[in-house]
């Protein structure tokens, strides 16, 4: 009869929690059209003129672009040099997708999207100024001394020439990278909601956390060289340990924080210990939880390069080391770019995945 009144409670509490967020989603949503139709409204024809200059200022950039490559002569060999002229084509015909998207929206109206473009806009035209200026200083004037720093054209061909195994490598990245990290998540889970609930636990695991949290990665490097077996084992717990670290600080803090009168209340109810942790501490450090797997995620990806390094066959810190060797800065450049766009797309796909998960809450950006 208890647990039943129990699970009543917890029921009819959450319809009304939810009920009230909804509501206050809905009001504050209201408010944000509201206020974005006041802006549209209260502009001046001058800040309209303004604001049409900023959306088109990435089209003027790019043209800038083109013609410092075209019409000033190179300082050193250049072959295929129409794929530089390509890439930021590709470019300006993403901004133009985006643009005519935002423009449609807006005339719908949906004024966020093209809020957003025209926010985006001036970042988005000094990217291809400073593409501009380093072809400049590489290409063109050899201030940057090639190949030790080579143009863009020269990275892109190394690319091109070389991905069948920069796929490869990317792959293998990514396995390690995620079979390290949700391995971390999963150690960091259990340990943070042991010293979250239980003072016990936090008294014996916290010195542990407190001693191996701080520590370098690539301090482990030559540790696990002489301990493990398996280097990709060893590779696997260095990217592990720092996602460990960080959910295990975030969930332990979260459910430390939680509301101590709805433990106290559970309990009344007759809740068992399980419960307590399930259905109250869990659900109430989920957004520091979501926090900590985040950061768990910039950790890893900043692991996996040392972690490769320690002699896995194949990877993008791998294939970094292994063109070195051979003096390929070219492709080296080409693989720097790659691990940035990848770490931006993993990165980016986790803050989505928070955002949705968090969607109820109040306050956040769109």
């Amino acid at each position: 009869m208890i647990a039943y009144c129990f699970n009543k409670v917890i029921v009819m509490n959450n319809k009304l929690n939810t009920h009230d967020k909804n509501t206050k989603v809905q009001d504050e949503m209201i408010t944000r059209q509201k206020l974005l139709e006041l802006e549209k409204k209260e502009k001046t024809s001058f800040e309209k003129i303004a604001d049409g200059i900023i959306l088109l200022l990435p089209f003027v950039c790019a043209g800038i672009a083109l013609l410092e490559y075209i019409y000033i002569p190179n300082n050193t060999g250049n072959p295929f040099p129409e794929r530089y002229i390509i890439f930021i084509s590709f470019l300006m015909c993403l901004y133009a997708l985006f643009l005519i998207v935002s423009i449609l929206k807006n005339m719908l109206g949906n004024f966020t999207v093209l809020a957003k473009t025209r926010h985006y806009a001036p970042l988005y035209s000094a990217v291809l100024l400073l593409l501009a200026l380093y072809d400049y200083l590489t290409l063109k004037t050899g201030i940057l001394t090639h190949p030790f720093i080579p143009c863009i054209n020269s990275i892109i061909n190394a690319g091109i020439a070389d991905y069948v195994m920069l796929i490869d490598c990317t792959k293998n990245t990514l396995i390690l990278l995620f079979f390290g990290y949700f391995a971390g998540v999963l150690a960091g889970l259990i340990t943070g909601i042991l010293c979250g609930y239980s003072e016990k636990a936090r008294y014996w695991i916290s010195p542990i956390i407190n001693i191996l949290g701080p520590i370098p990665t690539v301090t482990w490097v030559p540790i696990m060289m002489v301990v493990v077996s398996s280097l990709y084992a060893g590779s696997v717990f260095i990217i592990a340990l720092g996602a460990w670290f960080a959910v295990t600080v975030a969930t332990m803090t979260g459910i430390i924080h939680v509301n101590k009168d709805y433990f106290e209340a559970a309990k009344t109810l007759g809740a068992s210990t399980t419960q307590l942790v399930s259905r109250i501490a869990i659900p109430g450090a989920i957004p520091s939880i979501l926090q900590g797997c985040t950061q768990a995620m910039s950790s890893a990806c900043v692991s996996i390069l040392i972690a490769e390094m320690l002699g896995v066959e194949s990877g993008l810190g791998w294939y970094i080391t292994w063109q070195k060797s051979w003096a390929s800065y070219d492709k080296m450049f080409a693989a720097l770019f790659i691990i940035c766009l990848v770490f931006i797309l993993v990165t980016k796909t986790l803050g989505k995945i928070k955002k949705y998960l968090l969607r109820w809450q109040i306050g956040d950006d769109e």
